[in-house]
């Protein structure tokens, strides 16, 4: 088996009513507690803070914005899983609740070093 990130992109979701926070969370976590039950789930991840970060571009240090053509390029939060290939690692997301927020997910092969 590989190992894959999924990258997590689409428009930050507004947090809605403290029910609507609550159903899309148990969402998210039943997806994640199905992944895990089948033997996919490496690490759970993270949501990503939308504000505070940016791009070095160079060997200054410096951060500048982008960069991001468009809101759906934003990354809000990333997962490992394990698949056996790139295949079943893309089939493995079908059911997940972030495309009910109109974003999506990029599939990516972590290289083995």
């Amino acid at each position: 088996m590989s190992e894959f990130v999924y990258l997590y992109r689409g428009p930050a979701t507004p947090p809605g009513s403290p029910q609507q926070m609550q159903e899309r969370l148990q969402r998210w976590s039943a997806w994640f507690k199905e992944v895990e039950k089948m033997g996919h789930l490496v690490n759970l991840g993270h949501p990503l803070e939308q504000t505070g970060g940016g791009v070095v571009k160079d060997r200054s240090g410096n951060l500048s914005d982008g960069p991001y053509a468009e809101t759906k390029d934003i990354v809000l939060g990333f997962s490992i899983i394990k698949a056996k290939d790139l295949q079943e690692a893309a089939k493995l997301v079908k059911g997940h609740p972030i495309f009910d927020q109109g974003g999506l997910i990029e599939v990516r092969p972590i290289k083995s070093m």
